[in-house]
């Protein structure tokens, strides 16, 4: 007597739905990271003057498209 297939796939479905909700948790989890850390970064650049807010954010901006360049090549 064998396991019948309908119970095999039922098992399979209830054991992917599972890894389903585990990820979509973490992955919840890490977008609420993200967001949480957007919102310090742009309190402390809110908390810098004018121009250092400006030099900072140049600064960055152009850190950034040196990244991408150096990558394309």
């Amino acid at each position: 007597m064998g396991i019948s297939p309908r119970i095999v796939r039922a098992v399979l479905l209830v054991a992917a739905a599972v890894v389903l909700a585990v990820a979509a948790a973490q992955l919840g989890e890490k977008r609420q990271t993200a967001e949480q850390t957007v919102d310090d970064i742009r309190a402390q650049l809110d908390a810098l003057d004018p121009v250092t807010r400006a030099a900072v954010i140049a600064r960055l901006s152009s850190d950034e498209v040196k990244k991408v360049r150096d990558q394309r090549r």
